[in-house]
C-alpha cells in the first residue's frame, strides 16, 4: 500500500496540485499551456493486468487533463496530454525495464521535447483537450523523418504502454519489428 499511495501522490495528485497552484500564473500568460506526461484514455483490461495501481495513477493524471481542459477553456488555458508511442532512452528504461537491450530499442528524449515545444506554439484557446502521441502528433505537423530520433536504427522499436491500436504509428515507423504504414 506504501507503493500505491506513492504512485497516487506522485502521478494524480502531485499533477492536480500543480495545475491548482500554477492556475493563477497561467491566467496572466499570453499564451497559457498545461501539458501532462499522461496516456490517452483507452480504457482497456490490458493496461490494467498486472500493473492496476500505476495504470490507475497514469490514467488518473489523464482524468485532470480531461477535467482541468473542461474547466479551463473559457478562461483561454489549454490543457494537453502527450505520450510515447514508444520507449524514451531514459535512466527509467535503462535501470527498470531492461538496460542497454531497450534503451537501443528506444527514442531519444528529444522527440517528446520536439512534440512539447509545438504544442506550446499552438494557440491555447483553440488547442486544449488533445491527447496526443509523439510520432502521430509530428507527423500532423508535418515531420516526416523519425530516424533522427532513434537512438539504434537498427533495432526495431520498443513499444510502450497504454497507447492505444489506433490509430497506427506514421507511415515507415517500424515497431517491434512489424511494419505499419
Amino acid at each position: 500500500m506504501k507503493r500505491f499511495d506513492l504512485m497516487h501522490a506522485i502521478n494524480a495528485r502531485g499533477t492536480f496540485m500543480v495545475c491548482k497552484y500554477a492556475i493563477p500564473h497561467l491566467e496572466r500568460a499570453a499564451n497559457p499551456h498545461i501539458l501532462m506526461n499522461s496516456p490517452p484514455l483507452d480504457m482497456k483490461e490490458k493496461w490494467f493486468a498486472g500493473s492496476t495501481a500505476y495504470s490507475m495513477s497514469k490514467f488518473g493524471m489523464s482524468m485532470v487533463v480531461l477535467g482541468l481542459a473542461g474547466e479551463l477553456r473559457e478562461r483561454g488555458i489549454a490543457v494537453n496530454a502527450l505520450w510515447p508511442r514508444t520507449t524514451i532512452a531514459t535512466a527509467a528504461i535503462k535501470n527498470l525495464l531492461g538496460g542497454d537491450r531497450v534503451m537501443a530499442m528506444s527514442r531519444k528524449p528529444e522527440i517528446m521535447a520536439e512534440a512539447a515545444y509545438r504544442i506550446f506554439l499552438k494557440p491555447a484557446r483553440q488547442f486544449t483537450g488533445q491527447f496526443l502521441i509523439d510520432d502521430s502528433f509530428l507527423a500532423s505537423e508535418g515531420v516526416s523523418d523519425f530516424d533522427a530520433f532513434r537512438v539504434d536504427a537498427s533495432k526495431p522499436l520498443a513499444p510502450t504502454f497504454f497507447v492505444p491500436d489506433h490509430p497506427p504509428p506514421p507511415p515507415g515507423v517500424i515497431i517491434s519489428g512489424e511494419r505499419w504504414g
